[in-house]
This record gives C-alpha cells, sequence and structure tokens, in this order.
C-alpha cells in the first residue's frame, strides 16, 4: 500500500514539473511572437514617416513591369537595344553621293542610296529612284498659283523626281518599303526621341532624318489636299543621312552639296527635325 502511494505521488510531482516545463515554454514562445510583431511593427512605421521601402520588403531588381503601349509598340516595330551608356561622341565613314544633277528633288532617295550602300549593298540612287513608291496624284492649282491638290509623300514620291516637271518629295512611311525591301532588319523610329539616333549612330548604324535645306525651322508652310486629307508641309523639307553627334553638333552627309560629315549645332538640327515630324529610318545589325 505504501509502495502504490509512493509511485502515485511520483506521478504526480512529475506531471507537476512537466506542466511547468510547458508553461514556461509557452511563455518564451509569447514574449518571442510579441518581440517580433514589435520589430515589424516598428519597421513599417520607419517606412511610413520616411516613405523609403524596408530591403526586407524591397521588389526585386529583376522585376518586369509591362505597359501595355510599349508593347503594342514593340511589336509593331522592333525597336534598338538600349546602349549601357551612350557615348559622348560618334561618328560613321559613310559614302557621301549627291543628289545632283540627275535628281534634284531626289534628296531622300539619294540619303538611302548611302545608307544602303554603308551597308554593303551596291545600290545607284537612279535604279533606286525607279523603284521608289510614287503618288502619282496631278497637282491643280489655285487662282493664285499655289498648290490646290496634289500627292501625298506618306504614300509615295509626289512629283516629278528629276523636277523637269513639278517635283516635291517622299517622307518616311512611303520610302520604308524600299528599304525594308533590301534590309529584312529595317526600322521605323519615326517620332522617337533624339537619343535613339544617337544610339544607333554609336552602334555604327546611320539614320536617315528629315530636316530642312538649311536645318532651320520652315519659315513658310503649305497646306493641299490629297487622296487622303490635307498635308501641311514646306517646299524647304530634306532628307540627310546622319552619321554622327558630340555634345554640341550632328554630322550629316548632305545629298544635296554632296558633302560628307557635314556639321550643324546639334539643337539647331533638332528643332528643325522636330518641325519636319521626328521622322527617322535605320536598321538594327544582323
Amino acid at each position: 500500500m505504501i509502495k502504490r502511494f509512493s509511485i502515485q505521488r511520483t506521478g504526480e510531482i512529475s506531471m507537476k514539473i512537466i506542466w511547468q516545463g510547458l508553461k514556461v515554454t509557452f511563455g518564451f514562445f509569447l514574449v518571442g511572437g510579441l518581440v517580433f510583431a514589435s520589430s515589424v511593427f516598428a519597421v513599417l512605421l520607419y517606412a511610413k514617416a520616411t516613405g523609403k521601402e524596408p530591403a526586407i520588403f524591397a521588389s526585386s531588381p529583376t522585376a518586369i513591369i509591362a505597359t501595355p503601349t510599349a508593347a503594342v509598340k514593340a511589336a509593331q516595330t522592333p525597336a534598338p537595344t538600349p546602349v549601357a551608356q551612350i557615348k559622348k561622341s560618334a561618328m560613321i565613314d559613310a559614302p557621301v553621293f549627291a543628289q545632283l544633277p540627275e535628281l534634284p528633288a531626289g534628296c531622300e532617295i539619294t540619303s538611302l542610296t548611302m545608307l544602303l550602300n554603308y551597308a554593303g549593298i551596291a545600290k545607284n540612287k537612279m535604279d533606286l529612284a525607279a523603284e521608289m513608291p510614287k503618288d502619282e496624284t496631278p497637282a491643280t492649282l489655285n487662282a493664285d498659283g499655289s498648290i490646290a491638290s496634289w500627292g501625298n509623300p506618306n504614300t509615295g514620291f509626289v512629283g516629278d523626281v528629276t523636277r523637269k516637271t513639278r517635283g516635291f518629295g517622299i517622307y518616311h512611311s512611303g520610302l520604308f518599303p524600299l528599304l525594308k525591301h533590301y534590309m529584312p532588319q529595317a526600322i521605323d523610329i519615326t517620332g522617337e526621341s533624339f537619343d535613339m539616333y544617337e544610339q544607333q549612330i554609336a552602334r555604327d548604324i546611320p539614320v536617315i532624318a528629315w530636316t530642312t535645306i538649311d536645318f532651320n525651322i520652315p519659315y513658310k508652310w503649305v497646306t493641299w489636299e490629297t487622296p487622303t486629307g490635307p498635308l501641311k508641309t514646306t517646299y524647304a523639307e530634306h532628307a540627310v543621312l546622319l552619321v554622327g553627334y558630340d555634345e554640341n553638333n550632328v554630322y550629316l552627309n548632305d545629298p544635296l552639296s554632296g558633302k560628307k560629315q557635314v556639321q550643324v549645332n546639334k539643337a539647331q538640327f533638332i528643332e528643325s527635325w522636330t518641325a519636319m515630324g521626328k521622322q527617322g529610318l535605320t536598321y538594327l545589325k544582323k
């Protein structure tokens, strides 16, 4: 009887010891949890007060946020991959051809000739002029002799490139199919920032750009009706091959003068290029 009581008493003591141990352990967990919660609250409070995102909640630096407009644009025209750090200056030794005397209105097709020959595609300006898309809508005149209606340079060359009769020019969307025919990697970068033009040149890739004959903002604009609606333009419209830049200037092969690496003030050129719709054609390296 005494032995049985001793065993029972020993069991009760053991249970009390176990129970005390569990209470102590639970207490440690409870205190630890409270400390952790307090720490998290303090970090979040600091983030709220400073506007800085805590490192433990920071987004991954490799996260990609897609924008629908960028995705649509990329699908339409592949853009060059931005260079890590653009060079402060660059210069391309591209061949130069003169539009005169055969093509008085042929600055765009002559600039295309320079671009293709630099890329290793041996084509002459006369063959390309014959292949160039054309809008053959005839010109009609107002009573004062100004143009009332004519073709659209966004569709094809307007008028006579030889200027034996009235001739005007062609814009980026009209000329792009011919460039694309010879260079499947061709891209139309019209509307992009001038930084992209410099990035192309930094990669040793020239760019056809639309400007004016004197590289200034046009002082006179004209408007005529086309088969697709009214067109506002200037007779000073011109196209060149951009081949270089530095901090203050751009350098271009000018088909009108037949000179290469002509220096033009960058700010001035950008103003004229902007006035002409930021038009540009180039290509991606294979």
